[in-house]
């Protein structure tokens, strides 16, 4: 470690040396003003948001050759690299979790990419299960997230292309890993919630018409996907009208799939809730927690009793129960 941190020091030193004499290419200014509260606000590189045109692509090319061309010259890199690489080349194994008849977990060689997903039976020998390092030849799709439902048998998974945070979600046969009805795209910020073995929870918000990358997304939904089904036809459960705009809407189910627990929030703290019976056709959606000051999210539910953390008057959190019946703490 002591050579490691030498190596370290040799390299900002290196790098303060020669940054002083360093010339980057010239990026253009083209004022574009702003008036907040009757302050005007000039932004000189309104024009660098627009990814998709072709001078943001030029400049971007040329600041990764001014970088690298500077980076490739540091005598110290590939010493660096190689030490990181010992450090690093051992197995990694996750904590094991199970799934149906199988038990899951991940193991990395030492220096793959992405940790692999393995399951065993009791008494069994290993099987590799899914592999993420081979969903794409250059290692630019990467999983994002998986979900089993209630009985292990089927498996949602998202991906992440080239480290986009719009997502693709692939329903597979656990038992068979065979892959089920279509996939669903353009998901973002959402998690994926089974109702029992039916089909699951998603949300998203709607595509922009510009760029994926710098549109601006703001009222996100909570959709079901009944499997078997196209996504066209997925039902909005939650979002989409102007009472019902949040950034973020997120959803978990009870244990025994009955109850549809929703939180909205307009910032990344504090939420509203909302509660639903999913077991019954039609049934109204009802109001738990309407303080957008506070933050809860369902922990555990028993019968009719709901267990929900809380931070209401307990900013070290406290935990409530909550009948179904009449969503009030």
């Amino acid at each position: 470690m002591k050579k490691l941190a030498l190596t370290l020091l040799g390299l900002v030193m290196i790098s303060c040396n020669k940054s002083k004499q360093y010339s980057y290419p010239k990026t253009k200014k083209i004022p574009v003003a702003d008036n907040y509260f009757d302050t005007e606000v000039i932004d000189n590189y309104r024009w660098l948001e627009d990814d998709n045109s072709e001078e943001t692509k030029e400049w971007v090319v040329n600041q990764n050759e001014t970088t690298f061309s500077y980076l490739d010259k540091i005598p110290l890199r590939e010493e660096l690299r190689n030490r990181l690489e010992q450090l690093w080349d051992y197995e990694k194994v996750t904590a094991p979790f199970k799934e149906g008849d199988f038990i899951y977990y991940y193991k990395n060689n030492g220096l793959q990419n992405q940790y692999v997903l393995y399951r065993k039976k009791q008494g069994a020998e290993e099987e590799l299960f899914l592999d993420p390092n081979t969903f794409a030849k250059d290692g630019t799709t990467s999983l994002s997230g998986l979900s089993f439902s209630k009985n292990g048998n089927l498996l949602a998974y998202s991906i992440s292309e080239g480290g986009s945070d719009w997502r693709k979600v692939i329903v597979i046969n656990a038992i068979d890993k065979k892959i089920i009805g279509d996939t669903l795209v353009n998901i973002k910020f959402s998690g994926i919630q089974w109702k029992l073995n039916e089909g699951f929870y998603y949300s998203s918000y709607e595509k922009p018409e510009g760029s994926e990358l710098s549109e601006m997304t703001d009222q996100h939904k909570l959709y079901y996907h009944k499997l078997g089904t196209p996504q066209s036809d997925d039902i909005l459960v939650f979002g989409g009208t102007s009472e019902q705009k949040h950034r973020y809407v997120g959803a978990s189910i009870t244990e025994d799939g009955k109850y549809l627990f929703i939180s909205a929030s307009k910032t990344t703290s504090g939420n509203i809730s909302f509660l639903k019976n999913i077991s019954i056709s039609n049934s109204p959606l009802l109001s738990v927690d309407s303080d957008y000051n506070t933050d809860s999210y369902l922990l555990d539910s028993h019968g009719d009793k709901l267990f929900i953390v809380t931070n209401s008057e307990a900013p070290n959190q406290k935990v409530v129960t909550v009948n179904v019946k009449n969503p009030e703490e």
